[in-house]
């Protein structure tokens, strides 16, 4: 495994990211402690949650099962960073959202306790509120880091205008160290403002749902889940021609589509790990090798010839 500097911080992480929503809901607590052991054994040293995790078993529920895997051997919280996220409704409570600073603290204990540790490495904030004045923020990210509660401070599908806002207000503190957001060949726009501030206020890019929901992947709707059927139709044939192509492509470097598809991400400028969330077992060993694959600048070009970019060239914003 291959590890890479998170943003401008010092901490380094592995270029893939263990993403855990799956565990609960979809993978059984016993299937979610084997991928876990298998991630980090693999060299995975980067595991990504959210307080809200949990689908029809309830919120936390993951929060959960990640903390009853490290309560079984206690080497295993040094060996990972932990990472959780803050600002999705956790009951009915007016107040339990958001990212006023009661509910940040309020939440944050709560996360604590769930995964049984007294401190969490990577703090994010899952959404912006648009309610939370910046000076609110900092000011309950600065509590939590004086209580050695949390270490760092991440964003999760900011806008480029907030990943801005939030630094700039952040002034003399380190600030935000990365934005988790939505990133793949199909889904390009980060491209455009994400990416670019990103990079010029010196935040590692973690891209979430690399695969396209499994289009990427070369799944059929049935393997992607009866839920997501119907629109796993509509979105393949919408894209037929697209994901013919990338197949066939695949099918000449003699490489899995999601192995292609993981490893392109990790050619982007500015990406620091990319999150996968393996359903089982199988499913993580399948693509452990993608940041091994290189891609050469030809490759790249037939790769953009079938999934165009939406912006100019990233590296065109390094000033």
């Amino acid at each position: 495994m291959k590890y890479r500097q998170l943003g401008r911080s010092a901490l380094k992480v592995s270029e893939l990211c263990l993403g855990t929503m799956n565990f609960g809901p979809r993978t059984s607590e016993t299937e979610s402690f084997a991928v876990l052991d298998a991630a980090v054994e693999a060299g995975i040293n980067f595991v990504d949650t959210a307080n809200q995790y949990g689908g029809r078993l309830g919120v936390g529920t993951t929060e959960t099962i990640l903390g009853r895997w490290l309560a079984q051997d206690p080497s295993r919280r040094d060996r990972i960073v932990l990472a959780t996220k803050v600002h999705e409704p956790m009951s009915d409570d007016v107040n339990d959202r958001g990212l006023s600073a009661r509910h940040i603290q309020m939440a944050c204990d709560a996360s604590l306790k769930r995964l049984r540790v007294d401190h969490i490495d990577l703090y994010q904030m899952h959404h912006i509120d648009r309610l939370a004045p910046a000076e609110e923020i900092w000011q309950a990210m600065d509590r939590l880091i004086a209580q050695g509660k949390i270490t760092y401070v991440g964003s999760s599908n900011f806008p480029g205008w907030k990943i801005a806002q939030l630094n700039e207000r952040a002034q003399p503190r380190l600030g935000l160290v990365s934005e988790q957001s939505l990133y793949n060949l199909i889904e390009r726009r980060a491209e455009m403002e994400v990416l670019p501030a990103c990079q010029a206020y010196g935040l590692g890019l973690i891209a979430w749902s690399p695969l396209a929901g499994g289009l990427l992947a070369g799944k059929t709707p049935a393997e992607a889940g009866r839920r997501q059927s119907d629109d796993m139709k509509r979105a393949a044939a919408a894209r037929a021609d697209q994901l013919s192509r990338f197949a066939d492509l695949c099918a000449e470097l003699g490489q899995s589509q999601s192995a292609v598809a993981l490893a392109w991400l990790l050619h982007q400028p500015g990406l620091t790990s990319t999150i996968i969330g393996p359903g089982g077992l199988e499913q993580l060993t399948s693509i452990l090798h993608a940041p091994d694959i290189e891609l050469g600048a030809d490759l790249l070009a037939k790769i953009d010839a079938i999934f165009p970019p939406v912006g100019p060239a990233p590296e065109a914003y390094a000033w």
